[in-house]
């Protein structure tokens, strides 16, 4: 998957509009466009952008590490726990699929 597939999928799934998007990194709306169409890539710094507002590593963003990083910085140890288990029992699943 392409960074404009992805970056296009993460600021849906945060319900984010492109306008939204481009005021909180600090471009213009017709810029994310152009990222999510693959017309232009983004700078380094656009690139870091994008990986703090969508909680993932810049490697995800540019297709070189397909595992997503969920942020459980603000959860405790136990939510954090139970998180782990949930994600255990999908990955049993798909095993035996």
């Amino acid at each position: 998957m392409d960074f404009g597939t992805r970056a296009k999928m993460l600021r849906e799934n945060a319900k984010m509009t492109q306008d939204q998007l481009a005021k909180q990194l600090g471009v213009s709306d017709s810029m994310i466009s152009f990222y999510e169409l693959r017309e232009r890539a983004p700078s380094p710094d656009i690139l870091i952008k994008y990986a703090q507002t969508f909680h993932v590593t810049t490697d995800y963003l540019l297709g070189l590490e397909y595992a997503q990083v969920l942020n459980v910085g603000d959860l405790d140890e136990h939510e954090v726990l139970a998180l782990e288990t949930v994600a255990n029992s999908f990955r049993k699943k798909k095993k035996h699929l």
